[in-house]
């Protein structure tokens, strides 16, 4: 945190030289257009409302001061988190310290962007729903939709407690449809906002409005962000791949090893079930950065995902097959080196406007 807060002050020399402070980079200088224009132009509709309504009624350093005092609050609430789930003080304790070495400190911990909310209403959630506190766990995954479009995707961990955790009865059928329904909702509003603002009465319409979904944010996010499978597997994307292949690789690797455990009913507080839907997230978000997105994405989504640290307390604990523990213990280290290295290099990096963001 010393080392954001001091290289928030250096007179860096920038890239681009229309940034107006040390906070507004990047996709910040998008949430500023929304927030004083609205939704004006085609390619602000990759963005959900949420992060330009506070900045349009809070500016800029209120609402990067609340994102400092959230991403504290994240560390307490995820060591809840870990221990409800781990079932081990000592592990959530490893849990939090990893947490302290995200791969994007400065989008998590200072500037104003979606992840921050969305990390730690999604860890809110997630924490709710471990306590079978559904209700409250579908307003936290709606909240976080405001943010982020793969909010929705957090339904999940509802969808797992009410109908595959305990038995499924119509009721709980019924219930998860409902709680799913308003964690969706944010998304869904959105698209139809920006249908009304493009496609009704409108004699030019847009080709996508007459596809059968016809959805702006999926429209913009190919058009203009080149989201879509194998779409950013260029060569000139190359860089942005391989900065984001270690939390990938530690996802899959910990993913696959804890399906295997759960199968083979291992005694390691990692193959717990109550991981699970954790794994099965992290797995398929993995999975849709590295194929279908911006795979640079992933170094600042990645902390919204407890698994991350979860699979890095595991290196640091699990032993290996000769019982010495050296091999895990090896690669745990590999991990918080690489951690503390690019979370400082990134820092740099923003500050001085350079990609990626």
């Amino acid at each position: 945190m010393f080392l954001l807060l001091l290289l928030r002050a250096l007179p860096l020399p920038l890239f681009d030289e229309a940034a107006d402070g040390q906070l507004v980079r990047w996709d910040v200088l998008h949430f500023l257009a929304i927030a004083r224009d609205g939704h004006l132009y085609e390619h602000h509709w990759a963005f959900l409302p949420a992060l330009p309504a506070l900045l349009r009624n809070a500016g800029v350093l209120p609402v990067a001061s609340l994102v400092t005092i959230l991403s504290i609050d994240a560390f307490r609430v995820l060591y809840e988190l870990s221990e409800v789930t781990l079932g081990s003080k000592d592990l959530a304790w490893i849990t939090t310290l990893l947490a302290l070495l995200p791969s994007s400190p400065v989008t998590l911990f200072v500037a104003p962007y979606n992840e921050p909310f969305f990390t730690y209403l999604s860890y809110r959630g997630m924490l709710y729903s471990a306590r079978s506190q559904y209700l409250k766990a579908s307003i936290a995954f709606a909240l976080a939709s405001c943010f982020r479009s793969n909010g929705v995707f957090l339904a999940g961990f509802i969808i797992w407690g009410l109908l595959i955790q305990s038995k499924p009865r119509f009721s709980s059928a019924v219930y998860a449809t409902v709680l799913s329904a308003l964690v969706f909702a944010p998304f869904v509003y959105h698209n139809y906002s920006g249908y009304v603002s493009f496609c009704v009465e409108n004699p030019q319409r847009p080709e996508w409005c007459n596809k059968i979904i016809p959805s702006i944010y999926t429209h913009v996010q190919s058009e203009y962000w080149d989201n879509g499978l194998f779409k950013y597997w260029t060569l000139q994307q190359l860089p942005n791949i391989l900065i984001a292949l270690p939390p990938l690789f530690l996802f899959y690797v910990f993913g696959f090893w804890h399906l295997k455990a759960v199968y083979a009913r291992s005694e390691s507080p990692f193959a717990s079930i109550t991981l699970t839907p954790h794994v099965l997230h992290a797995l398929f978000t993995s999975s849709l950065l590295l194929f279908a997105s911006n795979t640079q994405i992933t170094l600042r989504l990645a902390a919204s995902m407890p698994t991350l640290y979860w699979a890095a307390a595991w290196l640091w604990t699990h032993p290996s097959k000769d019982g010495k523990g050296f091999q895990y213990r090896s690669w745990g280290k590999v991990w918080v080196y690489w951690s503390a290295i690019w979370g400082f290099i990134s820092i740099v990096l923003w500050a001085a406007f350079l990609p990626p963001a």
